[in-house]
């Protein structure tokens, strides 16, 4: 492993162990095991750095969400595999999860930024594979963006929020019957 790969996977840790705002340059050299200036003549400075594992983030998530695609099924079947596939990564990756609760708890506007730039990268995601569906003739023309971001949403609220509201998880197929049976049924043609 190179020494940047090194810092970052240093500065990973950091800031699933510790969050943003605590995580500082000299906890990252010291996971890294290097020095301090190092960091630096890699990354100017935390944000930046920050920054890399962001990116990071979302080109392993697109990487997982693409590969659970398969084309011998309908758009919804699909659409339904690539939001759960997003929602388990979310759950999963510890580091989201720990900045999701920096944004909720301490409002640090540099998570909050992240957490924008890895919700719209989602959304364009969704957003483009709706605007092929529609061209497809697969789904009702429509305003790919909003809908994309209605189906983000409400998978989030039904798949996470839910079990923190209430004593039983849905299971998958109450999932898909309940979205088949609402917000697909009026995109089909």
């Amino acid at each position: 492993m190179d020494r940047r790969t090194e810092i970052v996977e240093a500065a990973r840790k950091s800031f699933t162990l510790f969050g943003y705002k605590a995580t500082t340059m000299e906890q990252v050299a010291k996971l890294a095991k290097v020095g301090k200036g190092t960091i630096y003549t890699f990354f100017k400075n935390k944000d930046e750095l920050f920054q890399e594992i962001v990116i990071q983030f979302i080109k392993e998530m697109k990487a997982e969400v693409e590969n659970t695609i398969d084309p011998h099924q309908s758009v919804i079947d699909n659409t339904h595999h690539v939001l759960m596939k997003i929602l388990e990564f979310r759950e999963v990756h510890k580091l989201y999860s720990k900045l999701i609760e920096e944004e909720r708890s301490m409002s640090t506007p540099e998570v909050h930024e992240m957490i924008k730039q890895i919700e719209n990268e989602l959304l364009n995601y969704l957003e483009e594979k709706i605007k092929i569906a529609v061209q497809r003739d697969e789904v009702l023309p429509c305003d790919e963006r909003l809908v994309a971001y209605l189906l983000f949403k409400a998978y989030l609220a039904v798949v996470v929020d839910w079990s923190d509201h209430h004593d039983e998880d849905l299971t998958e197929k109450q999932i898909i019957n309940l979205f088949q049976s609402t917000i697909f049924r009026g995109l089909m043609k």
